[in-house]
């Protein structure tokens, strides 16, 4: 799972603006970089462009997945990862960074003009939100009820398997309980001529 983009964007107008916008692109050799870049912002803007106020659409793209939501106010987030990435959580990223970003910047900011704003949350999100299930609380509750449901399947499978071999001890129990019983009696006489009084 992998998060490349993150951007918010005026939608408002034809062609839409890109406010702010953070990348990842770690992950592509230092000469494809640019043109990676350049592909995402156009993707990004094109989706923004074309969803509908107060919609949330998914964009697939070859490897990549375009995850967008308008707002009726003009504002548009887009998020870019790969096919991986939960929908969830990246629907939640998105609504929790727009009214961050509409609470920190009035609409007088970005309504008009080319703007770029600095809206640091994006690279801090960006970064965060590599790993969903760290970032996410459902994600993560998710993840640790998976993991406690695989420990209880192997205890449940140990406990099973501690009772075939406690059947088992059992049918042989009542072959040794009278070969026990002779041989407590044979201790007994033997330890009882050794008593010191």
């Amino acid at each position: 799972m992998k998060l490349y983009y993150i951007g918010i964007f005026r939608n408002s107008t034809k062609p839409a603006v890109e406010l702010c916008a953070a990348k990842d692109l770690s992950s592509f050799s230092f000469f494809e970089r640019k043109s990676v870049g350049e592909f995402l912002t156009f993707f990004g803007t094109t989706v923004a462009e074309r969803t509908a106020p107060s919609q949330r659409q998914s964009v697939e793209e070859n490897e990549y997945i375009a995850h967008t939501y308008a707002r009726s106010d003009g504002v548009a987030g887009v998020i870019i990862a790969d096919k991986e990435y939960p929908i969830r959580v990246a629907y939640s990223l998105l609504n929790k960074l727009l009214d961050q970003f509409l609470t920190q910047f009035p609409r007088g900011q970005w309504s008009q003009g080319d703007v770029k704003l600095p809206f640091t949350e994006l690279e801090s999100s960006l970064a965060k939100y590599q790993n969903p299930h760290q970032a996410d609380s459902i994600m993560r509750v998710q993840q640790e009820l998976d993991e406690t449901k695989i420990v209880l399947h192997k205890a449940i499978e140990s406990v099973l398997q501690r009772g075939e071999e406690l059947d088992s001890l059992v049918a042989k129990s009542s072959a040794l309980s009278t070969t026990s019983k002779m041989f407590y009696k044979e201790a007994k006489k033997t330890n009882s001529c050794c008593i010191i009084a």
